[in-house]
């Protein structure tokens, strides 16, 4: 039996960026082969930090020429954040199941915003409990670490999550990324 090749896409996160130089940051990444940048929200209740918020949007608004922007959205409310990054050019907006009362209504909203949709799981929340929203996604992120604090030790015991998918749903995360209009 021939082995399915699956394709890989790179998305390095620009959490640990110098915010002074973020632009420039960015397109290092993009020219060093980035298929696609990261970038970790946080409310600071959902999870304890804080981080990117809508004043960095010019700055996203003139790099989404250049690169997809997915953005990673730990925050406790994320129906409250989707025409903020809609309106900073952002791609992907990938949100936490877990604080969310209506999954399905929230995706729709990100769509009808014009961006992708993504699901996140921290590493406590079992694979299945995102299984029936599969359909709704582009992505499935699989938290490997728990959200909210860059440089952790990476989770060995996530990747049977990462299988179980990848063996139920082979087609999953594999839509390209488009850049909007």
């Amino acid at each position: 039996m021939a082995k399915k090749s699956v394709s890989c896409k790179i998305g390095p996160s620009i959490l640990n960026s110098d915010l002074s130089c973020l632009a420039d940051e960015s397109q290092r990444l993009v020219d060093s082969g980035a298929d696609y940048l990261h970038l970790d929200v946080m409310d600071g209740h959902f999870v304890p930090n804080m981080t990117f918020w809508t004043s960095c949007s010019k700055m996203f608004e003139e790099q989404n020429k250049r690169a997809f922007f997915e953005s990673h959205m730990m925050v406790s409310n994320p129906e409250k954040w989707i025409e903020p990054m809609a309106d900073s050019s952002v791609n992907q907006y990938t949100f936490h199941i877990e604080p969310c009362e209506d999954v399905p209504s929230v995706c729709r909203k990100v769509r009808e915003a014009g961006m992708q949709v993504g699901l996140a799981i921290k590493p406590k929340t079992p694979v299945e409990a995102v299984e029936q929203y599969i359909d709704l996604a582009d992505l499935i992120l699989v938290m490997t670490v728990e959200p909210g604090f860059g440089g952790q030790k990476f989770m060995n015991d996530m990747m049977p999550k990462v299988k179980w998918l990848r063996k139920n749903y082979p087609n999953l995360n594999l839509k390209s990324r488009r850049r909007r209009p």
